[in-house]
């Protein structure tokens, strides 16, 4: 009934009964759904960059609910640092990939990025404001609310008006290659707002690189919420 394994010397088990096991599913990462699997290996499948940057666009909204909602001092601290980091690594990514971009592709983008700039400008300030704040601060949560407004306005813009432009005159393995270049951008550039650094490459690029060692360090010494993952 059995035949010997001579390689092991131990007997295999009678193919009906093994075929009657069943076999549990391959695990997957707790952070990818199977079907995100599966349309990942479809040929077909493409991340364009508005979806990047929209994605982004999300993340921060959440953190800024986050921050609001937080009822404790140290959750507040928390998610205000994933806040600023988040917030100060996006900005800086766009404008050394997307907004460029504008500028190449877009009929009149040039006049777009530098409106982008300007707005962005204008956030980098309230960052670097809201940086140095504590939530015992008086001016923590109109601080906030000045940022986000300012945050909020500039995003409905590029949603719904800068990058369905881009969108229009680019195509979508271009588009793609854009998302790529925005998500890896994001691990080299500074975690912290420097309002008075340059906001065009290359000089943008240089003095990130210089400065994203240093804000990286001072990460090291910042609370972040537990949950979330930083790079």
């Amino acid at each position: 009934m059995y035949r010997l394994a001579t390689h092991t010397g131990l007997r295999q088990v009678p193919r009906s009964i093994a075929n009657s096991i069943s076999r549990p599913a391959l695990a997957t990462p707790r952070f990818i759904q199977p079907a995100s699997i599966r349309t990942m290996m479809d040929p077909s499948y493409s991340v364009k960059v508005s979806d990047r940057v929209k994605h982004d666009h999300a993340e921060l909204e959440k953190q800024y609910r986050h921050i609001l909602a937080a009822e404790d001092e140290d959750t507040k601290v928390r998610w205000q640092n994933q806040f600023i980091w988040e917030l100060a690594r996006h900005s800086i990514a766009e404008e050394i990939i997307v907004y460029p971009a504008f500028e190449k592709f877009v009929p009149n983008g040039l006049v777009m990025a530098e409106k982008d700039r300007a707005e962005h400008q204008r956030v980098k300030n309230l960052l670097y404001e809201f940086e140095k704040m504590t939530p015992k601060s008086p001016d923590f949560l109109p601080t906030l609310e000045r940022l986000w407004d300012a945050l909020s306005d500039h995003i409905t813009e590029e949603e719904r008006d800068d990058l369905p432009a881009l969108e229009e005159n680019i195509d979508v393995e271009y588009s793609s290659k854009l998302a790529s270049s925005f998500n890896t951008t994001k691990h080299f550039v500074p975690t912290h707002s420097h309002p008075s650094a340059p906001d065009k490459p290359p000089y943008e690029t240089a003095v990130g690189l210089l400065t994203t060692p240093l804000d990286k360090l001072i990460d090291l010494f910042h609370k972040f919420p537990k949950e979330e993952k930083k790079a």
